[in-house]
């Protein structure tokens, strides 16, 4: 089972808001999820990014893919380049 990290989208029309999930990656965009780990408002100034830091790490050690944009999210709240230090930068 392959699984992303990728936006669920919300909210109505032209105002969108978006979930951050742990989906697979057979499943349809705003269908199932295997849990949600944040959000993101991008009709705010500046936009509103909040992301549970210890779940996403989880899942990206784990071997979840983000897609372009969720990964471009994670890399603006730092996690992305926690997840790097974590995996390339173990005692051992």
């Amino acid at each position: 089972m392959a699984v992303k990290i990728r936006l669920k989208r919300m909210g109505s029309k032209k105002s969108p808001f978006y979930r951050v999930v742990v989906a697979d990656s057979r499943s349809p965009r705003d269908g199932r999820f295997i849990e949600e780990i944040g959000t993101y408002n991008p009709l705010t100034e500046p936009a509103q990014i909040n992301i549970q830091e210890e779940r996403a790490l989880y899942w990206l050690q784990t071997g979840a893919q983000p897609s372009d944009t969720a990964r471009t999210l994670l890399s603006r709240s730092g996690i992305m380049k926690k997840a790097h230090e974590a995996r390339y930068n173990k005692q051992g």
